[in-house]
């Protein structure tokens, strides 16, 4: 008995399934963190002014950490004492060498309290760090 068969070879398929899915993993994540930057961006601090201050470009995952006119270190919206704030930092930059981080200080904090949250990255051998200014109105 002959069976019929198909000589015809079909064309080639792309997965599309799996593509979709990298690509909407990855707009959840941009999307995270954007609003978590935006966040930290809100928190209600006067920055010193500087002739010139460029708007910088935002890295994916960078950090963002807060001193407020009272001295108090803020970061993710939470208080959080310099021990914690050297532990956490200590563990990032032990997987992610280079990290940056962006400090974003109340003209009117004390210079004091500013000099122990650079000391307290310096010891968590984070060393990619910038003072956050506004421009000149």
């Amino acid at each position: 008995m002959k069976f019929k068969t198909d000589n015809r070879s079909k064309a080639p398929a792309l997965a599309m399934t799996s593509m979709l899915d990298v690509i909407f993993l990855l707009l959840c994540f941009f999307v995270t963190v954007s609003v978590f930057s935006q966040w930290e961006s809100e928190i209600s601090i006067k920055l010193p002014n500087a002739k010139t201050s460029q708007e910088p470009e935002r890295l994916p995952g960078e950090i963002i950490v807060n001193l407020t006119r009272e001295g108090k270190v803020r970061v993710n919206g939470g208080d959080m004492p310099l021990g914690e704030l050297k532990l956490r930092l200590a563990k990032i930059s032990k997987f992610y060498p280079g990290q940056p981080v962006i400090i974003r200080a109340d003209r009117e904090v004390k210079y004091e309290s500013l000099v122990e949250v650079i000391d307290t990255c310096r010891e968590a051998d984070v060393w990619n760090f910038s003072l956050a200014t506004e421009g000149e109105q």
